[in-house]
């Protein structure tokens, strides 16, 4: 192979810049972790008691808060912040599994 046709194969697989995607893709893609912690925060609220999980989601949350906040000061867009917080509590969150 050449390096024309890495770059010819590279340019039409990768697009040339960023690319916008929707809330919807993030959600659709972080299905698996959404579904997992809803059923973790059901069994805690139906087996032990409903403060319970709040502390949980108190806890997924202040986590999404301290990634939008250093997403932020890294300079990053609202937009870009909200949605790899989001993504990123999903995907940090799922490493012990």
């Amino acid at each position: 192979m050449t390096r024309n046709h890495i770059d010819v194969w590279h340019t039409r697989a990768m697009p040339s810049g960023a690319v916008r995607i929707s809330f919807r893709t993030v959600l659709r893609c972080s299905l698996l972790p959404l579904v997992i912690w809803t059923g973790i925060a059901c069994f805690a609220y139906v087996v032990y008691h409903p403060v319970v999980a709040m502390v949980l989601g108190a806890i997924l949350l202040m986590s999404f808060c301290v990634g939008f906040g250093l997403r932020r000061t890294a300079g990053h867009s609202v937009r870009c912040s909200a949605y790899g917080a989001f993504g990123g509590v999903l995907d940090k969150s799922m490493a012990g599994f």
